[in-house]
This record gives structure tokens, C-alpha cells and sequence, in this order.
């Protein structure tokens, strides 16, 4: 590696602190440290609330149907920026008053919402910085939502100074227990305006010092493409072609631009408002661009919060336990499932996903949205109340879901204990296995998708109904958790590689997949043994790999798996010991192997992660950990033992029948239950 090169990587190493140094700095000042005594016990239920769609005789109306339905909480204030601030600096915030006042009258608790996204149509007028440019070129006016570039300093400047109007005012009102950033933050568009391209060439010389160092870091040599001087810098294509390493900081980029606003918005909650904690309903995974939140929730949330509308149970589990990350604290549904664009809703089916919350550490169930929209962008999507202001069957079930949940707080929820187990996940390695469109050979080596294989791994967990935690292992501690699994970790940093070598040097023990510590910080390969960084701890080098024509088969443990994924890796096995072979490929290769180091000891699976591998894998792990399996369900249920009682979801809409370990009753109906109990479709029971 020219010497160059290896003096560019030292100097970006050196700009991220090592991981228990840089966290327990950013602990002591974080939101995350803001103390909830008024929530952390209480389970809340409640709803999306757009006082701006209704007269004030609707709102009194709707405010008594929420609270007859036991309503406990609303989310208020977002997508309404122009109602509070139609004109720069100009404030209309009496409505609000009476709102607030009226919903503390009802018992009802407050999100306050600053409402950065989407700006208001005067603010674009005014500063046309604030506009998306396609990366052609083209000015985008905002015909849609979020077509706002969180980078422009004016956006900055008025949308803070619009948080310091709204939580001066009511950040002490007694309605308001919590504050929330935007709405969707992630979801924007990349802008390619000259001005992004400045903040984007300051940003590269922050990183790197020198030309030469960025040339190292983007291989300019290739293709003949080195850059002169910071003046000749173009912005990568988000949307393609263009070479990894540049489309990998391009997103590096935008996430420290969006992290920013937020902590900017979050710096005005703690000079204004400190008591409240902040609450923001985040999207980090948005396609159109997302954020790095697993290495910077903390600055900017108390609370994990997200809006969910669940697809399959995997994948709902998989992305509230991101959200969570490495909180001690529960998870908020700022927005929650109530039917769905062109669905009028399912009987059952919220109740059910608010139960399933509860498993998953959720807290707040929020539905999306109390009064269905008669126009813009969702007016067929239907809330709780109908087009014509009825209360349909949706109010009655979620006002059951909100009397349940008042007995079901004094019997252990929320959940707030530590998972045994974390899956790693890494926001830079989805951003380099997901390239721009373009003559890029990553589109032949990496097969498939990233964030699937992540769920592969959280796959075999969820099954046995252990809880996982999803974290990046570079950011939150991982000594608390007895097993690490590493799904292919593509980019392997300085401080996930030291952050793993600790683990296992103190006695953790880490399982890693194939794809994994292939490249480092610039995106580039390593060129030194793989897996980069961690061949020593892993005991082995890994560098040829192939795709078997046939399923591969593994004989692990008495049993013979067959994989799903027909990629492979060749391993050369040093100090690691040979757990299992491959078989009906050339040569019979390693397929895992154990390695010990320090007091620890590494594990590796040179395969893609896919569940019929990895879990008989895990599973043998479990005793020797200390990691108890979860209550044994049939496919479609998920079930946890809470405060000595047991709680069953049924996940799908026929009957499903469970085995019970002994006689019980049903707290949720008060039936004795005992031997097999039959769930319907999206029930749930609740044992003791």
C-alpha cells in the first residue's frame, strides 16, 4: 500500500475517538441523559393530532371523542409551519394556546413538534438556497413534501429560531412532556445546488487536510482521475454512476449535515426547555438519502421514536430494535399503524401490533391519524375518525387497547432491560453494498441486500423469542451483552475493529459472516489479510470465495444444514480450529471455525448470513452463555416472559394454537387456560 495512501487512513482514524472515550463524553451532555419520571412507568395511547384541518368546534368534539376513549397522549404541531409562521419572523401562536390548554383539561399529554420539514413555500421564495437541485441540475420547486435541504444555512437559521418562538412559549405548559425534531428527518432528497457543493468541498478538507490525502481515500489514480486542487471537486451522483469510495462520503455528508440540524434544534431544547426530553419521529433508512443514527442518536434523542407500519414481524422487530439501539429506554410509536394509504384498517389487526410493541419494547402508540384528511397528499388515508368526523370501530379498538394498557403498566411494561444479544449493523456498509447505477464491479461480488442479510442474523433470535438489540458496535457498549453477531460487516473501521478486539480479548464472544472486514474507512479493499483489521482475532485469512451451483450443505453439530445463499469463502485457517466443513464443493473448505483470543474467542461463518446456518450456530451457543430461549410458540406467534407472566401475540389473521408450559389464567380475559390455548386470528393472551 503506498505510503500515501496509509498516512490518509491514519489521519481519518484519527478523526473518530475511540468508542467508550467518545461515548462516555456524550453522555454526560446528551439528551439522552434528560431524566422522565413523569413517563418512564406509564404506557401511552393515543393520537396524531392536525389542529390546522379542524374549526374550533371540531376540536373540542374531537378532543372529547379522545377522551372518552381514554387517550392519554397526542403528537401535535408537525407539518404546520406556515400556521405558526406564515410570514419570516412573523408569529401566529394564540390558536395553539387554546389547543394546548384544552387538551390539559382532558388529561391528554403533549409531543410538541417543531415543524422543520416541510418548510413553508415563503421560505423557499425567500431563500432559493433552500431548493433541491437535481444532480442534472434542475431546480426542484417544492411540489412535495420534504423537498428541503436541511443544509442550507438559512433553512438552519429560521428553523431553529422557529423552535426558540414554539418552546419559549410552551415549553413549560403543563400539556407538554416532550419535544420532537421535523417530521421524517432522512427522507429528503440530496441537493446538488452550489452551495451544497462549497459545504461539501469544506467538508472534504475538514476530513482529509490535503488534495493528496483525498486522492489516497478516493483512488484517483484509477481511470485517470485525480483531482488537483479543492476547486475542481464535483459533487458524486447520488443517483449514479461514479466510484464507491466518493458516493460513500457523498452520504457521509449529507448524514453529518442532518445530524447537525437536529442537534442544532436539540441545542435550543437545552438552553430553553431542558426538562423535556426530545422525541422525534426519525426516518435514518429513508432511501432518498437517510443518516448515520446508530453513531449519533444520543445527541439528538431521548427516546427512540419512529412511525411504524409494519410489513412482516421480522422486519418490524428488526427496525424497532435499531431505533432502540443502545438505549436503556423504551421505544416510542410517534406514529402508528390505524389502516394505511387505501386501507380502511383490519378489526384486530392495531391491537394486535400495539401488543406486539409491547414485546419489543415500545411505550407510546400514536395512531396515524386521528381525523382522516379530506385532501393533499393523503386524503385516502383513513384515521380514526371517517371523512364525515363518525368515529368508526377504530376508536372503540384503540380505546380497548388504551384500557388494557392501564393494567398491563403495573405488570412490567414498559420493557426496559438489556437484550442478551446485539446484532451489529452499520449504516456506512448499507451505503457502500448499495451503489449508484454505473459500471461498478461491487454489483457482482456483493448478491443480495444488506439490510436482509442483517435480518437473517436477527432471524433465528426472534424465532426462539430472545430479544436482540441492534446497534453499530462502534458506537454503543457492547461488554453488557453476552453474544455479538457480526453480519456482513463490509467496512471495517479502526473503532469497529477495536471495539471487537476488546470484546473478545475481555471474554465476548463475537460470531462474523463472510462479507465481512473487506474494506476499510475510504471503502477501498484492504490490502492487507482479510478479514481487514481482525485476521489475528479471528485466527484464519479469507481471500478467494466462489458461488456453488448447488445449495450448500454443512454438516454442524449432528445435524445437515442447507444453506440458502450459494456464496462461499475459502478459509486458511491459522490458530482457528475447524468447527464445520462444507461439503459438495471443491476441497471440503472450512465453512466455520472458532479461534481464541485473549480470554474470548472469535467465531466465523464464511458464508453469506442466512438463517438455516446461523441458527444451529447461535443455538449451541446458548447454554455455555447463559442465553435463555424464549417461551417455545409456533410460527406466527411471539411470546415473552415478563414479571413472571406470559404474553402471546398472534401475528397472523387465522387461529393458532400454543402450548402452555402449565396451567393458567388469561389476565386480558380472566379465562383459566391450561395445556394447549387456541389464539385467534390477531389475538393475543396474556398468562400468569
Amino acid at each position: 500500500m503506498p505510503l500515501k495512501h496509509i498516512a490518509a487512513l491514519a489521519l481519518v482514524s484519527a478523526l473518530v475517538a475511540p468508542a467508550g472515550v467518545a461515548h462516555a463524553q456524550r453522555e454526560a451532555a446528551s439528551p439522552a441523559a434528560v431524566r422522565t419520571p413523569e413517563l418512564d412507568r406509564r404506557l401511552f395511547v393515543g393520537a396524531c393530532y392536525q389542529p390546522i384541518d379542524r374549526s374550533p368546534a371540531q376540536i373540542a368534539a374531537d378532543i372529547a371523542v379522545m377522551k372518552r376513549a381514554g387517550f392519554n397522549m397526542v403528537r401535535m404541531g408537525d407539518l404546520s409551519w406556515d400556521s405558526f409562521e406564515p410570514a419570516e419572523g412573523q408569529y401566529r401562536l394564540e390558536w395553539f394556546d387554546r389547543v394546548l390548554d384544552q387538551m390539559h383539561a382532558a388529561g391528554i399529554k403533549v409531543i410538541l413538534d417543531v415543524p422543520g420539514l416541510p418548510a413553508p413555500g415563503w421560505l423557499h421564495q425567500r431563500y432559493p438556497g433552500v431548493d433541491i437541485i437535481s444532480q442534472d441540475g434542475a431546480r426542484r420547486h417544492a411540489a412535495t413534501r420534504y423537498w428541503d435541504d436541511l443544509s442550507d444555512p438559512d433553512y438552519r437559521r429560521r428553523v431553529t429560531a422557529l423552535a426558540e418562538a414554539m418552546l419559549t412559549r410552551w415549553g413549560k405548559h403543563p400539556a407538554v412532556v416532550a419535544v420532537g425534531y421535523d417530521n421524517e428527518v432522512g427522507s429528503s432528497p440530496m441537493s446538488y445546488s452550489p452551495g451544497v457543493k462549497q459545504r461539501f468541498t469544506a467538508w472534504l478538507k475538514q476530513r482529509y487536510g490535503t488534495i493528496e490525502a483525498l486522492n489516497a481515500a478516493w483512488a484517483t489514480q484509477r481511470w485517470s482521475r485525480r483531482i488537483a486542487d479543492w476547486d475542481s471537486i464535483d459533487l458524486p451522483y447520488g443517483e449514479g454512476p461514479g466510484p464507491n469510495e466518493r458516493n460513500l462520503d457523498l452520504h457521509r455528508f449529507w448524514s453529518e449535515q442532518t445530524i447537525a440540524a437536529l442537534s442544532e434544534i436539540d441545542a435550543v431544547r437545552a438552553r430553553v426547555a431542558p426538562q423535556l426530553p426530545a422525541i422525534s419521529n426519525l426516518w435514518p433508512e429513508a432511501g432518498d438519502k437517510g443518516f448515520d443514527y446508530l453513531r449519533s442518536w444520543e445527541r439528538y434523542a431521548t427516546f427512540g421514536a419512529l412511525g411504524f407500519y409494519p410489513g412482516d414481524p421480522l422486519g418490524a422487530a428488526f427496525q424497532v430494535m435499531m431505533m432502540r439501539a443502545g438505549s436503556p429506554r423504551p421505544v416510542w410509536f410517534n406514529e402508528f399503524t390505524a389502516g394505511g394509504g387505501g386501507d380502511y384498517g383490519t378489526p384486530g389487526r392495531s391491537r394486535m401490533w400495539a401488543y406486539f410493541g409491547l414485546l419489543t419494547y415500545a411505550q407510546t402508540f400514536l395512531a396515524w391519524t386521528f381525523n382522516s384528511h379530506l385532501g393533499g397528499e393523503e386524503q385516502s388515508l383513513f384515521g380514526l375518525l371517517d371523512h364525515d368526523d363518525r368515529p368508526s370501530w377504530k376508536v372503540d379498538e384503540f380505546a380497548r387497547v388504551a384500557t388494557e394498557f392501564r393494567k398491563v403498566q403495573t405488570l412490567g411494561f414498559p420493557r426496559q432491560d438489556t437484550p442478551p444479544v446485539a446484532i451489529g449493523y452499520s449504516f456506512q456498509t448499507n451505503w457502500l453494498l448499495t451503489p449508484p447505477p454505473g459500471p461498478n464491479t461491487m454489483k457482482q461480488y456483493f448478491v443480495g441486500n444488506y439490510q436482509e442479510q442483517a435480518k437473517a442474523a436477527f432471524q433465528p433470535l426472534f424465532e426462539d423469542n430472545i430479544d436482540a438489540a441492534v446497534i453499530d458496535v462502534a458506537h454503543d457498549p457492547i461488554d453488557r451483552y453476552k453474544l455479538v453477531v457480526l453480519p456482513s460487516a463490509y467496512v471495517m473501521d479502526a473503532p469497529t475493529a477495536d471495539a471487537v478486539r476488546r470484546y473478545v480479548e475481555r471474554g465476548g464472544t463475537v460470531v462474523m459472516t463472510g462479507y465481512s472486514a473487506k474494506a476499510d474507512v475510504t471503502g477501498q479493499w484492504f490490502g492487507t489479510p482479510l478479514p481487514g483489521r481482525l485476521s489475528d482475532v479471528f485466527g484464519l485469512r479469507t481471500n478467494a470465495f466462489y458461488r456453488a451451483a448447488a445449495p450448500l450443505r454443512v454438516a454442524f453439530a449432528g445435524q445437515e444444514l442447507t444453506g440458502t445463499d450459494p456464496y462461499y469463502e475459502v478459509l486458511e485457517p491459522g490458530s482457528a480450529r475447524v468447527l464445520a466443513r462444507f461439503s459438495g464443493v471443491p476441497g471440503d473448505p472450512a465453512a466455520i471455525t472458532v479461534n481464541r483470543f485473549g480470554k474470548g474467542r472469535a467465531i466465523y461463518l464464511a458464508t453469506a448470513p442466512q438463517a438455516t446456518l446461523l441458527g444451529p450456530l447461535l443455538r449451541s451457543l446458548y447454554a455455555e452463555l447463559g442465553i435463555a430461549r424464549g417461551p417455545v410458540t409456533p410460527p406466527g406467534v411471539v411470546a415473552r416472559a415478563v414479571g413472571g407472566r406470559t404474553l402471546y401475540v398472534n401475528t397472523r389473521d387465522e387461529p393458532t394454537t400454543v402450548s402452555l408450559p402449565r396451567a393458567g389464567r388469561d389476565l386480558l380475559t380472566g379465562e383459566t387456560v391450561s395445556g394447549t390455548h387456541t389464539l385467534p386470528g390477531y389475538a393475543v393472551a396474556l398468562v400468569e
